[in-house]
């Protein structure tokens, strides 16, 4: 490992452990039962990589793909169950609030963000102990820290999880881009498979929409709601987190772009 590799894996391990003391001692001393959900995550998701691990595959990017694309489906039917059901009861213009938005707290909403809170600080530390990370500042470990320091302290300060909650939409697309790597470790391969082209359509589609539209949609909705928001650390911090995902949302667009191309032009190359 080069030693700005280690420097960060360094880093991360130390924030996750920091992590873990906050929530264990919230948990114990400040009894917020709770959060019991996140522990519930944590262990759900390494159950589930224990299980694919034995029955279907060893190799660690395999495995982590897999139990990705199972949070990815699980997070996006919940928050897909849990504004319908909202919608259905008070309506889109009420649910869209501020107070809704920022006081509020929808039906399930809590222990969805706790639990997919859980699944991050697992990933987190699936990648950090099998090195499924590139470069000096691994952006899928700083995605994955912001996450967890905004979700955490909303959790923690009861505020603004409804927004946390629609900002869990992207794992609509996540499921996507997990597909695509367990169909290309799979050697499915062939960008003109009427299976390659429909799943890059629906990736492309659930990147704009559920993704790059609605962090840009939710971040627009904290600068106009700005005033109402008081003197506290939620706007800031929110502000800072959406900044951090907006900007990794473009990255990750243009590393789709380059994969797109790529598989493109592999196609090419074997008709030569």
């Amino acid at each position: 490992m080069a030693r700005g590799t280690g420097n960060a894996a360094a880093f991360f391990v130390a924030t996750l452990i920091l992590w873990s003391v906050s929530v264990v001692f919230e948990i114990a001393f400040n009894r917020r039962r709770e959060l019991l959900a996140v522990v519930a995550g944590c262990f759900f998701y390494q159950a589930a990589n224990w299980v694919i691990r034995h029955s279907l595959s060893r190799d660690p990017l395999f495995v982590n793909t897999s139990v990705s694309l199972l949070h990815s489906t699980i997070t996006s039917l919940s928050v897909i169950l849990i504004v319908v059901n909202q919608w259905m009861k008070y309506g889109l213009s009420e649910i869209f609030e501020h107070a809704q938005l920022f006081g509020g707290t929808w039906s399930g909403a809590y222990s969805a963000l706790c639990f997919s809170c859980g699944y991050f600080a697992y990933d987190q530390w699936d990648m950090l102990h099998y090195r499924l990370y590139s470069g000096w500042i691994p952006s899928i470990l700083v995605h994955h820290l912001i996450l967890l320091v905004c979700f955490t302290l909303a959790l923690y300060r009861n505020v603004t999880i409804n927004y946390l909650i629609l900002t869990l939409i992207c794992e609509l697309h996540s499921i996507f881009l997990h597909v695509r790597k367990v169909r290309r470790m799979a050697g499915v391969c062939d960008a003109k498979s009427t299976v390659v082209k429909v799943e890059w359509m629906v990736n492309w589609i659930t990147f704009f929409v559920a993704r790059l539209a609605s962090h840009i949609l939710i971040t627009y909705k904290l600068v106009t709601d700005a005033p109402k928001f008081g003197k506290g650390i939620e706007l800031p911090l929110a502000l800072f987190g959406m900044a951090g995902m907006n900007l990794l949302n473009v990255f990750l667009g243009l590393d789709l772009l380059k994969a797109y191309r790529r598989e493109k032009n592999d196609q090419l190359k074997r008709q030569e």
